[in-house]
């Protein structure tokens, strides 16, 4: 298998180093990669560097035009995407079409972003000192962006990064998660046949050793990462000069309430725990039911996996939970399983791994303090607690270190606003999981979750700044 190439200022280039990936699935090898070095790093920064007031004093339009030309660019390329994504991420078939669909979404909203107007008028003379004076706001791109992606959404995590950065006018240098480099080299070739000038991206497989630059070289002007709040707020810590976003882990509570729709509980809140084996920040992981419907619903969850949760084989259609990522990220799944047993809960279903394969796993009776219940599972587990009433639900589902997104199953609008009024969440879900997710939303989190916001058009914000022009006006 022939290694291949990577993407550095335009120019694709080889080295001779390469990384073999693996399916976590069965362990075939599924893609040989160059690895880049520091030397390549240092070109792209480099570039990024010269690139800049080139990719700023692109038009509006012609940033648009990029983005929608790229877009088709993924539908021309949709099979080759989905490949990947099955491939090296273990992601079932079906939902790495979804994630191809997200993409597409991605690309439209930063397209509509790119055309947007980015600026104000500020009344100055507001005040007497500003009186015959007019005061005209833009918003100008930051520079040179870094940006850090996870495993888990090769594709649409990466299109988060690029298609705001191109809207906004910044040159782009991605490190794609090493498991999986293919759809970030996929969507870095779609870029530069779109028409982005030279410069204004580099896609580095980058070992974790090699990549310290991009969080201090002070050539950037902005880190977007996503991944492990560990890693992330460490990174901030070494960034002191630059402007950072971080998407981190999350701890994702759901409260199905006594007057909630329990069919609709049960099919939103199993999708939303096990699909992708629960490799989502926002993977539901805890549930709090009204005491007079936890017994029903709990009932109703095994029943459910039981009867329409299949794990297998990631390209197999009607396979909803494929493989971890890693053996020994399902060797600690079932150990975090074990502790919660040994301290009291019960396992309702699963439990177990075969390889990489975790069984969609229900407990109840896990006590607080349980990995399971106030540490990210980053795995096929869902919890489920009984409570007294909303007061005790929603003061336990705001009881964490996390602060991603929740969810309310409820009829009542008060309890939802409640909800949304009262939790340190960067979201609300009403009537659906935690897991939910239109791309063209503000996403993000707050406390060990992270800072900043995704979603293109407000994502532009993240990567602009505000600049005044001071008018004399008599």
């Amino acid at each position: 298998m022939i290694p291949d190439p990577f993407l550095v200022a335009g120019r694709w280039v080889t080295s001779s180093v390469h990384d073999d990936i693996a399916s976590p699935f069965d362990g075939r090898l599924v893609r040989r990669v160059c690895r880049a070095t520091p030397e390549h790093l240092e070109q792209a920064l480099a570039a990024a560097d010269a690139a800049a007031p080139t990719l700023a004093a692109l038009s509006p339009a012609r940033r648009a035009e990029i983005l929608e030309v790229a877009r088709q660019g993924v539908t021309d390329h949709r099979d080759a995407l989905v490949a990947a994504l099955v491939d090296e991420a273990g992601k079932p078939v079906t939902a790495a079409r979804g994630e191809v669909d997200r993409c597409l979404d991605t690309f439209t909203d930063a397209a509509w972003a790119a055309r947007s107007a980015l600026g104000s008028l500020e009344p100055l003379d507001a005040l007497n000192p500003g009186e015959g004076r007019v005061g005209l706001v833009a918003r100008v791109p930051v520079g040179p962006v870094a940006a850090i992606t996870p495993f888990n959404f090769p594709l649409n995590l990466v299109a988060h990064k690029l298609a705001p950065a191109i809207a906004a006018g910044c040159p782009v240098i991605l490190k794609p998660a090493p498991q999986t480099p293919g759809a970030a080299l996929i969507l870095g070739r779609i870029l530069t046949d779109a028409g982005l000038p030279d410069g204004g991206l580099s896609v580095l497989p980058l070992s974790n050793e090699d990549a310290g630059p991009l969080s201090s070289d002070p050539r950037v002007r902005f880190l977007s990462f996503t991944g492990s709040a560990k890693v992330g707020w460490a990174l901030k810590a070494r960034a002191a000069h630059m402007r950072v976003a971080l998407e981190l882990g999350g701890n994702a509570g759901v409260y199905v309430a006594e007057d909630a729709d329990l069919d609709r509980a049960v099919a939103r809140i199993a999708a939303g725990g096990f699909g992708y084996a629960g490799q989502s920040c926002i993977s539901v992981q805890r549930v709090y039911v009204h005491r007079s419907r936890y017994d029903a619903f709990v009932d109703a969850l095994v029943a459910h996996v039981a009867t329409t949760v299949r794990a297998g084989d990631p390209h197999d259609d009607d396979v909803t939970v494929g493989p971890v990522i890693r053996q020994r990220d399902a060797e600690r799944i079932v150990a975090w399983v074990d502790e919660a047993v040994q301290a009291g809960a019960t396992v309702r279903c699963g439990g177990t791994a075969d390889g990489t394969l975790v069984a969609p796993t229900v407990l109840t009776g896990a006590p607080p303090d349980a990995k399971v219940m106030c540490e990210e599972v980053f795995g096929p587990v869902v919890t489920v607690v009984p409570v007294a009433d909303d007061d005790e639900a929603l003061r336990r589902l705001d009881d964490t270190a996390y602060g991603l997104q929740a969810a309310v199953f409820t009829r009542r609008v008060d309890l939802v606003l409640r909800a949304w009024r009262t939790l340190h969440v960067g979201g609300v879900i009403h009537d659906d999981a935690s897991a939910w997710r239109v791309d063209l939303m503000p996403y993000g989190g707050t406390k060990d979750s992270g800072i900043g916001r995704e979603g293109p058009r407000h994502a532009v914000l993240e990567y602009t700044e505000p600049r005044i022009l001071v008018l004399r006006a008599d």
